[in-house]
């Protein structure tokens, strides 16, 4: 087959090993920046122009669209799935995913766990925010954070007043969540391709740090889940429509709790922690279901 990889950056560990993984298959791989691409939208028969031609012969497309430039990654992606090429993930579900508030609605009416979470725009609604979620120590998050930046644990209920009006004087949107305590400051990757977690590892903070991401000097070793944590993973995945998936949960004393699911997975820190060849299973998933997809008939699994 025929694959373009959609990344603005082909040096990237998780852009590479799909790179290699793609080639260990047989296949053509070519990786293109989506900023550089440019479509005309009017056409009867839509084309991506790129680099002094049209890109016309994929069979496949595997978005790895950065987190700065959505809008413009998924309208290439969607110009690449109105010419018939197979997406791993498609566009309208990367924007669910992306979209942290809408993210957490789909969850929610899907019965999944999750932390309590509170949203609101006024400043005059603090108090009632912080109440909502059981009060301090509670989460304070960025809607548009991503590695941990932009979430703030605050410890009292004054701190947690003091984070969310400094937030709304920069009229930025947030979330206050509940504190898992009994998590430990620890949560769960697992790493969804279709209807399977293929690869799960526990992430924990660094000391004096309640974010786990591995960006912020956290550590990872590989764990294996309940049945509970992974079906909640699963199904956190396809409600939101995705193929391929990190979903992030928190052990609590109530079970599982979700609390991200990440469209664009990172590959390092799962394949070197769990010695899984994420990017191999993540290839064979494109190549039953483009094929699938080419013939009309079903692919998934």
């Amino acid at each position: 087959m025929n694959i373009v990889i959609l990344s603005q950056n082909p040096r990237l560990y998780s852009t590479k090993r799909l790179v290699e993984a793609g080639i260990a298959h047989g296949h053509n791989i070519e990786v293109i920046d989506p900023l550089k691409c440019f479509m005309d939208i009017t056409s009867g028969r839509p084309i991506i122009h790129y680099n002094k031609r049209t890109l016309e012969e994929f069979d496949a497309v595997i978005p790895r669209i950065g987190l700065s430039i959505t809008s413009f990654g998924l309208a290439v992606l969607r110009q690449f799935e109105m010419m018939g090429i197979y997406p791993l993930n498609e566009s309208v579900a990367i924007g669910r995913s992306r979209d942290k508030l809408r993210s957490l609605q789909i969850l929610s009416r899907e019965g999944l766990g999750m932390p309590t979470t509170a949203y609101a725009h006024s400043t005059k609604m603090t108090e009632e925010l912080i109440k909502l979620v059981g009060g301090a120590p509670l989460v304070v998050k960025l809607l548009e954070g991503t590695q941990g930046k932009g979430v703030v644990l605050a410890e009292t209920d004054q701190a947690a007043k003091s984070v969310i009006d400094a937030f709304r004087e920069l009229d930025a949107d947030i979330l206050v969540q509940e504190f898992i305590k009994e998590a430990k400051g620890s949560d769960l990757r697992c790493f969804v391709v279709g209807n399977k977690v293929v690869a799960s590892m526990i992430r924990t903070a660094k000391e004096g740090e309640f974010r786990s991401n591995l960006h912020r000097g956290g550590t990872a070793s590989q764990i294996e889940l309940t049945d509970e944590e992974r079906k909640s993973a699963i199904l956190s995945a396809k409600a939101l429509g995705l193929n391929v998936a990190g979903v992030d949960i928190l052990r609590s004393n109530k079970g599982p709790k979700i609390i991200e699911v990440n469209a664009s997975p990172g590959l390092e820190g799962v394949e070197k922690t769990t010695g899984i060849d994420v990017a191999g299973l993540v290839m064979e998933y494109l190549e039953k279901n483009a094929r699938a997809h080419a013939t009309g008939t079903k692919g998934k699994g």
